[in-house]
């Protein structure tokens, strides 16, 4: 649906050259990189916004650069991180919107388009919204609106920069799970960029992944973490990305090594692992005793075994302060 060959983005000088992409239907993909490398950019060049630096742009065959912005937007259909300040609209309002590129000069509905706005505002759960202003609809419910409208535009392919900025974790993962039950329900492709790591390993059909000299490598979210790929491109001096786990790990000053063993409770195990690391301590499977010992005896309650002897904890609180004095006995 959407093709770039030897693709350079940017202003006066190039932020990411080379690029040959590819947007395939009926799948979500994310696009992230650190601060800076050129997300907004490139999702700019691709709606035709801004002038590529170089090469091609493809939409369904056709380079973009020889299409009217009118053919443009009844292909492509593009939403930004800026907010929508007018709070009078209503939902249905702001839709119908999308249809600009359908109507007259009058800005008149067709039934056509009528069913249009009807069946984007079912797709995204925003009927709900219709005759509420702008104004009275948390951000999570405006960004839904927001997408209601671009798909009324009946675009073969949408892009969405930062659509998660201004939301929460919950209606994050909602958000993006409506896009991806989108891409699957109307066979559109769909790009976004976000600062999400997590949400896009668990969530994307394919990783655009961009770093910060201007690099772009493509694949599927657990292929791109297997090589390394991800952690490379968000490696910093304060924190690393784990391959491993999927996840990130801050540095820490590392206190020693002690051992745990979680005796079957699963997450008490695991929110005691993580506990033990974020104090600085490197903590080894129970299998490996060390001298500093740690075993789970319930979901809350732990026993300390040092060469100074023992103590058992009803709390992670007393487990940790315990510790840091342990931590001043033993050199």
């Amino acid at each position: 649906m959407l093709t770039t060959s030897s693709l350079s983005i940017g202003y006066h000088t190039p932020l990411a050259s080379d690029l040959n992409l590819e947007l395939r239907p009926a799948e979500l993909a994310c696009l992230i990189g650190p601060n800076g490398a050129g997300k907004s950019t490139l999702l700019r060049t691709l709606a035709g916004m801004e002038k590529p630096l170089g090469g091609e742009i493809w939409l369904g065959g056709e380079s973009l650069g020889s299409l009217t912005p009118l053919e443009v937007a009844k292909r492509l259909a593009i939403v930004l991180t800026a907010r929508v300040e007018s709070p009078l609209l209503t939902g249905r309002e702001l839709v119908a919107l999308g249809r600009h590129p359908y109507t007259d000069w009058l800005g008149r509905l067709s039934p056509r388009d009528e069913e249009a706005v009807q069946r984007a505002m079912q797709l995204t759960d925003t009927l709900r919204f219709s005759a509420r202003p702008l104004a009275q609809l948390s951000d999570g419910e405006r960004q839904k609106v927001m997408i209601a409208r671009a798909l009324a535009q009946e675009p073969k392919i949408l892009l969405l920069d930062e659509p998660t900025a201004f939301l929460d974790l919950p209606r994050r993962v909602d958000l993006l799970q409506l896009l991806r039950r989108l891409a699957r329900e109307t066979g559109a492709a769909i790009l976004l960029s976000t600062h999400d790591l997590d949400l896009a390993l668990r969530l994307a059909d394919r990783l655009w992944l961009l770093s910060a000299a201007g690099k772009m490598e493509v694949g599927l979210p657990e292929e791109l973490a297997l090589n390394g790929a991800v952690a490379r491109v968000f490696y910093s001096e304060g924190a690393h990305f784990d391959h491993a786990i999927g996840a990130f790990r801050v540095h820490q000053a590392v206190r020693g090594p002690l051992s745990l063993d979680g005796n079957g409770y699963g997450v008490t195990d695991a929110w005691t692992w993580r506990a033990l690391e974020r104090i600085g301590y490197e903590v080894h499977n129970g299998n490996s005793r060390h001298p500093i010992h740690i075993e789970i005896l319930g979901q809350s309650r732990w026993r300390l075994i040092t060469p100074a002897g023992q103590s058992e904890h009803a709390s992670l609180e007393t487990l940790l302060g315990q510790l840091q004095i342990t931590n001043h006995q033993i050199p």
